[in-house]
């Protein structure tokens, strides 16, 4: 039957009478399109992609924490080497949260906001992070106390990054107990270079990771992933843990706000490492991302609900592949929005409202 013209599409007449549909309806309905939401190389089309790739399980957030910290309200700049020493705060007590067995070979201890992990070994612990200098003795030797783990056996001590937050106690654990201090090279220089951040003194300079470094324990190993942006340092890792004896792998993620130098540069530098750990830890099949502060993968409210977990369910931590890769775009598509503003600030354009 004879071919209807769809309005707005140009028909040609070929000799033979053939008709020949020229889609330019199509293509000038796909041009609207695209001026009628933000164009998505651009900040605002960034921050929605972010935003947008915190869904989870049941329509609830992954990573609420996580979009509000880097997409919502970005830190912008880095801590002086000589900012005032950290103080003891003496209602600290009262944020921290009881440790927890995580998984059959790793605990968890911390506040709502920080983690410090434990990963057990045959032949010992490997802890990953020691929370602030006032809050390492409490949180991380009461914790392992707590969960029957003696800290004398934390043989190897991972530094994510050269934080207050996260390198507070790695003296105590070195002076302490003789753990072995890894840190990248660049956040060695940190701490070095740090006026006032370790009130108690500093550890002793140890292990300097390397790209690929493997931290072996017995029966247990780390693969360390150097990626420098949110600090020169900044490490991650991948290993595995075990779900009543299920192996399942650890994304370890170092290093995630903004608190560096904000130039391009350095979010150039930042956006390198988190597409090369993106991409590491989608070939190593990782289904859990883990990290330094638990409002941003959840721990601390995902290891309350194990006490009430059905038998056959996922472990709540267990998010799967899809959603770390998520994590991962959130960190990419709000670094770039903030990459962006600053290359029209550099131009003089004006700025979008957010």
């Amino acid at each position: 039957m004879p071919k209807t013209q769809d309005p707005g599409e140009t028909l040609c007449v070929l000799p033979n009478g053939t008709l020949l549909a020229l889609a330019v309806l199509a293509l000038v309905s796909a041009a609207t399109a695209q001026t009628a939401r933000p164009v998505l190389d651009s900040i605002e089309g960034h921050l929605a992609a972010g935003k947008n790739a915190a869904g989870g399980r049941d329509n609830t957030p992954d990573f609420y924490g996580l979009v509000t910290a880097i997409c919502v309200a970005p830190l912008n700049a880095p801590a002086r080497p000589d900012a005032p020493a950290p103080r003891m705060n003496p209602n600290r007590t009262s944020a921290y949260l009881e440790p927890k067995r995580a998984f059959d070979d790793l605990y968890w201890m911390g506040t709502p906001s920080r983690s410090t992990w434990a990963l057990t070994t045959s032949d010992g612990i490997i802890l990953y992070d020691t929370q602030s200098v006032y809050d390492a003795e409490e949180v991380i030797v009461g914790g392992l106390k707590k969960l029957g783990l003696d800290p004398a056996k934390v043989k190897y001590v991972i530094i994510s990054h050269a934080h207050e937050n996260e390198v507070g106690g790695a003296k105590l654990m070195q002076e302490r107990y003789g753990a072995r201090i890894v840190m990248g090279a660049g956040d060695w220089d940190l701490v070095d270079q740090s006026v006032n951040g370790f009130p108690k003194g500093k550890p002793k300079r140890d292990i300097v990771a390397t790209d690929g470094m493997r931290i072996t324990l017995g029966d247990r190993s780390v693969t360390l992933y150097l990626m420098p942006g949110h600090t020169p340092g900044t490490i991650s890792g991948v290993f595995q843990v075990h779900d009543h004896s299920k192996p399942l792998t650890v994304a370890y993620s170092g290093g995630t706000e903004f608190n560096f130098v904000n130039d391009v540069p350095h979010f150039d530098t930042y956006l390198a490492s988190e597409r090369k750990f993106a991409a590491t830890a989608a070939a190593a099949g990782a289904t859990i991302i883990l990290g330094n502060q638990s409002q941003f993968d959840g721990a601390a409210l995902k290891l309350r609900r194990l006490a009430d977990r059905r038998p056959g369910e996922a472990h709540p931590l267990d998010v799967g592949a899809a959603a770390v890769a998520r994590y991962f775009k959130i960190e990419d598509e709000c670094a770039q929005a903030v990459r962006l503003k600053l290359l029209a600030q550099q131009h003089g354009a004006p700025q979008p409202a957010q």
